[in-house]
């Protein structure tokens, strides 16, 4: 069973959550809040696999929230909000949020998000990466390095040998900030004097194959500036 906390002011939209959540399929325990520190006190006295967190609260806000979650948890958060642009999303990551919902809600994503942080969060403690024999495997992600083919949770994905390469690369390097030009002088062996782009579009094709979410990456990250890496993952 998985436990998961709901805190938003408005109760229908809790309601209407939790509603979506228990009619899913899954084996799941709702709890509901309304504010961010009724969310602190249940979080201090339970365990929670996920919490769905409303950022436009009374009493204390998602981000004040979210702020006291992560000085001593880890445990997913996804915010939900009205608000949809861009720079609102990139301050909730940058916060330590892991997924991002806009009002008014889907309910098949939403059964779909939780889902998938759900599942990612129990990879997270399974055990490390590792290599073994001619495979490079990272969470879900199997690289045959001798059958030159890739799994992604035991479904194969056909990739191109420049988009096997590029992901090979990363996998091998999991964890470290790949800039563009070093992708391209591995890659294509040769200087790029300026020839970033081709990596750029190799690695939104990769995304496209590999991701759940291509436009919200789990796998292949971007570091705003510096290049791209992938995440290590359990």
């Amino acid at each position: 069973m998985h436990r998961i906390l709901i805190c938003d002011d408005e109760k229908d939209i809790v309601r209407a959550l939790r509603i979506y959540l228990l009619a899913c399929g899954e084996d799941y325990e709702v709890i509901e809040t309304y504010n961010g520190r009724q969310a602190l006190s249940v979080l201090a006295e339970n365990e929670v696999d996920l919490v769905l967190l409303d950022i436009m609260m009374p009493v204390m806000d998602g981000i004040d929230t979210l702020a006291e979650i992560r000085k001593t948890s880890q445990v997913p958060v996804i915010f939900l909000t009205a608000r949809s642009e861009a720079e609102d999303k990139v301050m909730a990551f940058n916060l330590g949020a892991d997924d991002y919902i806009t009002k008014p809600f889907n309910k098949i994503e939403v059964a779909a998000r939780v889902k998938y942080q759900l599942r990612r969060n129990q990879r997270h403690h399974s055990g490390a990466a590792k290599v073994k024999g001619n495979c490079i495997i990272n969470g879900p992600i199997l690289i045959d390095d001798e059958a030159k083919t890739v799994k992604v949770d035991g479904e194969p994905v056909s990739l191109t040998p420049t988009e096997y390469a590029i992901l090979k690369l990363l996998a091998e390097n999991a964890g470290t900030v790949l800039s563009a030009k070093e992708i391209y002088r591995k890659i294509w062996d040769a200087d790029p004097f300026g020839q970033e782009n081709p990596v750029i579009v190799h690695i939104r094709h990769l995304r496209e194959k590999i991701e759940i979410l291509p436009k919200n990456p789990k796998y292949i990250l971007t570091a705003f500036g510096h290049g791209y890496y992938m995440e290590e993952l359990d």
